[in-house]
């Protein structure tokens, strides 16, 4: 009986006692830019994409323009959401990280369209979220640790 007691007096204690904080998830900082691509007018870039000249001069649109940015710090398997033009959003889920790398799950939920994509630490996506109409398109850029 004594022993039971015991036990029990030990589980009530253990019960009260301060619990230790869990340890907190990670962040990682991640920049996203919504562009606007063009295959109308004269060749342009909007000064705030110089450092994607390169990249975006691959591509088979002529004019760049920014629309919005927005740094965030994301934690593993919490949708982010980002605001695109006539009232759409673009869901950003960071899913894995690794020493160099993160994947995110990219979602459109207006179109029911995802992706995945993986991503270097010196590198950026420049990834197509709309389709073509009239000439232009919305990308997304996602940069972690910017």
């Amino acid at each position: 009986m004594q022993r039971t007691s015991a036990l029990v007096a030990i589980s009530l204690a253990a019960g009260l006692a301060p619990r230790a904080a869990a340890p907190a998830e990670p962040a990682i900082p991640v920049r996203v830019r919504v562009i606007k691509g063009s295959r109308q007018g004269p060749p342009a870039i909007d000064p705030r994409l110089e450092y994607l000249r390169g990249h975006l001069g691959k591509l088979a649109w002529q004019r760049w323009e920014q629309v919005s940015e927005e740094g965030r710090e994301m934690r593993f398997r919490r949708p982010e959401r980002f605001a695109l033009p006539a009232g759409e959003s673009l869901e950003l889920t960071l899913e894995d990280a690794r020493r160099d790398t993160v994947t995110f799950r990219v979602r459109l939920p207006a179109r029911q369209a995802q992706s995945r994509l993986t991503i270097s630490k010196d590198q950026r996506i420049v990834h197509q979220i709309t389709d073509e109409k009239g000439g232009e398109a919305l990308f997304a850029t996602v940069r972690p640790w910017p």
